[in-house]
């Protein structure tokens, strides 16, 4: 925990996924809510081809975060780590000229009770 995955399309040539990766980290790590950097698990996953946003078939593309928490957090911590993520990637984000990019951030509760972690 906390589990942090970032989608875009496929269609945002250059995404700088390194830069990304280091900055996210930096960023939801220095919020009291994660206590242990090493906890952190943070992903980049890039589509295929094969996607769409709304009825239009070209012009579009999008990027979407998932971070993944222990149930328990206030609504005013995940308010704040979904702008720490936001943050991120509204500023590294590439937009091409044409393409309208739509930028998502979601914050979801895991199950404490079933959770399972080891460090092996």
């Amino acid at each position: 925990m906390p589990h942090l995955t970032v989608e875009y399309s496929s269609n945002l040539p250059g995404y700088p996924e390194a830069q990304a990766l280091a900055e996210l980290n930096a960023a939801v790590c220095a919020s009291p809510e994660v206590l242990d950097e090493a906890d952190l698990k943070t992903r980049f996953v890039r589509t295929t081809d094969s996607f769409q946003v709304g009825t239009e078939a070209a012009g579009r593309a999008f990027v979407h975060a998932q971070l993944r928490l222990l149930s328990g957090r206030s609504p005013e911590a995940k308010k704040d780590l979904a702008g720490r993520v936001a943050g991120v990637l509204r500023r590294l984000t590439p937009r091409p000229q044409g393409l309208m990019v739509q930028l998502s951030v979601e914050i979801v509760d895991m199950d404490r009770p079933s959770y399972v972690k080891e460090r092996l």
